[in-house]
C-alpha cells in the first residue's frame, strides 16, 4: 500500500470523526434546541444525546429556567401629579423554544423593555396611595398586561413585583404630619369615648343609689373605713344635707 494511500484514508478517517462529533448534540434537562434545516425550522430536540445532518442542519439552544430581571427605576407622575421614582421585577421562563428563537430576535431583551413600558403606563392612571396600597392589584395588572404581549413570542411571565417607591422629601413631610394628625384624631376620639363610658356608668350608678338610700349609707361607710386605714390622714365626716334641712325645722319650731 502506498503512502498516498495511506495519506488519503488518514484522511478521510479525520474528516469522518470531524463530521461525526459535528453531528453529536447533548441538550441539558433545562434546554432545547432548535433545529434549522437548511434555513427552515424543523422543531425543538431534547434533553439528552441526538444527532443532527451536518453542514445542513444548525442547532439554537434556547434556556427554559425561570429568568429574573430588575426593572430599571423609571421617574413616574401618577394619577394625582405626584412624582415617583419606581423600580421593581419581573420573572419569566420560556415556554415554547421554536416562537423563542423565531418571533422575536432576543426574547430576554424585549420582555425587559416591555416591563419598563408597562410599569410606566399602568402606574401612571393610579393615585398615590393606590400605589402604596393596593400594591397587590397592581403586580396582578402589570404580569397579566406583560404576559399578554411576551405570549407570542413563547414567553411566559409569571409574576411582577414593584420593589421600591421613592417619594420626593417634601411629600414625606406631608405623609409624616398627615399621620401624627391622624394618631392625634385617633387618642381624642378613644379618650372622648372613655369619658362617656364613665359618665354613663356613673349616671347608671347614681340611679341605684337613689332608688336604695341605704345603699349611700353604706357606701359612705365602706369610704371612711379605707380612708381610716392610711396613717396621718384627716378624716372628714360628711353630714347629709337633709339632716341640716332637719335641724333647722326643728329649730324653728321651738322658737315659735
Amino acid at each position: 500500500m502506498s503512502d498516498a494511500l495511506l495519506i488519503g484514508l488518514a484522511v478521510a478517517a479525520g474528516v469522518a470523526l470531524l463530521l461525526l462529533a459535528s453531528a453529536v448534540r447533548i441538550v441539558k434537562e433545562y434546554e432545547r434546541g432548535v433545529i434549522f434545516r437548511l434555513g427552515r425550522v424543523i422543531g425543538a430536540k431534547g434533553p439528552g444525546l441526538f444527532f443532527i445532518i451536518p453542514i445542513i442542519d444548525r442547532m439554537v439552544k434556547v434556556n427554559l429556567q425561570t429568568v429574573t430581571t430588575d426593572i430599571p427605576p423609571q421617574d413616574i407622575i401618577t394619577k394625582d401629579n405626584v412624582t415617583v421614582r419606581v423600580n421593581g421585577v419581573a420573572y419569566f421562563n420560556v415556554v415554547d423554544p421554536v416562537r423563542a428563537v423565531v418571533a422575536i430576535q432576543d426574547y430576554r431583551y424585549g420582555t425587559s423593555q416591555v416591563s419598563q413600558t408597562t410599569l410606566r403606563s399602568i402606574l401612571g392612571q393610579v393615585q398615590l396611595d393606590e400605589l402604596l396600597v393596593n400594591r397587590d392589584e397592581i403586580n396582578r395588572q402589570l404580569q397579566q398586561i406583560i404576559d399578554d404581549v411576551t405570549d407570542p413570542w413563547g414567553v411566559k411571565v409569571t409574576l411582577v413585583e414593584v420593589k421600591d417607591v421613592e417619594l420626593p422629601d417634601s411629600m414625606r413631610r406631608a405623609m409624616a404630619r398627615q399621620a401624627e394628625a391622624e394618631r392625634d384624631r385617633r387618642a381624642k376620639v378613644i379618650h372622648a369615648l372613655g369619658e362617656r363610658e364613665a359618665a354613663e356608668a356613673l349616671g347608671d350608678a347614681a340611679a341605684v343609689l337613689e332608688t336604695h338610700p341605704g345603699a349611700m349609707q353604706l357606701r359612705v361607710l365602706s369610704t371612711m373605713v379605707d380612708v381610716a386605714a392610711e396613717r396621718n390622714s384627716t378624716l372628714v365626716f360628711p353630714v347629709p344635707v337633709e339632716l341640716l334641712r332637719m335641724a333647722d325645722a326643728l329649730t324653728g319650731e321651738r322658737r315659735a
